[in-house]
């Protein structure tokens, strides 16, 4: 039988009304203080460097990893605490806010992207094709961590959906750091090895979760 992981960015339907009103305002505040992290980073970029293609690049760059810092906490949040017990309780009981202070920040990395399209330096349409489906999962996850359309595809269809959505994006954020260094490319690695270790190691951490609760289940 099927063990279902916990549910994620979802607010869980057993929550009080009360909870779940308290469980919103912390999802705004989380998205907030993010969405205006990442602003704050890119004007910074842009200011030093200009608004041309290097300082929209390192822009990019910037917030693609303040995203990853999001993301990746909230995409193993779960694993850590089957492997590792309780003390990671909390990092799990935040991945619903960790998820959308993510999409919040995607939101500002895609700004930026707009704006490299506009100047005339858009990405490849291979680029395109491989993180833009990431852009769509992490629209339906955060469309459907709403608890009224959540119900709509039921547990189940939230366990497709986030296990799905969250193993591509990590795939796309470890195409994102893995191919500079596997091609040589990159000038900085300290840009990239921290990120690029994680990257490994996430779906690592959430493969042997994976099949330690098929094994806690079978029993």
């Amino acid at each position: 039988m099927m063990k279902l992981i916990p549910t994620g960015w979802r607010v869980s339907g057993a929550l009080s009304e009360r909870q779940t009103m308290r469980s919103g305002v912390s999802a705004q505040i989380w998205m907030g203080a993010a969405a205006s992290t990442a602003a704050a980073l890119a004007i910074g970029v842009l200011a030093h460097l200009g608004v041309g293609k290097t300082g929209t690049g390192a822009a990019l760059h910037v917030t693609a990893r303040l995203a990853f810092l999001f993301f990746w906490p909230s995409y193993v949040g779960s694993a850590l605490v089957t492997l590792f017990g309780p003390t990671f309780q909390p990092v799990r009981r935040r991945a619903r806010e960790l998820g959308l202070a993510f999409a919040s920040v995607l939101a500002v990395h895609l700004g930026l992207v707009a704006w490299l399209c506009w100047i005339g330096s858009a990405p490849s349409v291979r680029i395109f094709a491989i993180f833009g489906m990431g852009v769509l999962w992490t629209c339906l996850l955060a469309l459907f961590s709403i608890e009224h359309l959540g119900r709509v595809i039921g547990s189940a269809g939230w366990w497709i959906l986030r296990n799905i959505g969250m193993n591509y994006i990590a795939f796309a954020f470890a195409l994102d750091f893995l191919g500079p260094l596997h091609r040589g490319t990159v000038r900085y690695p300290a840009e990239y090895v921290p990120f690029a270790v994680l990257a490994v190691l996430g779906p690592a951490l959430w493969l042997i979760a994976a099949l330690k609760r098929v094994g806690l289940g079978s029993r």
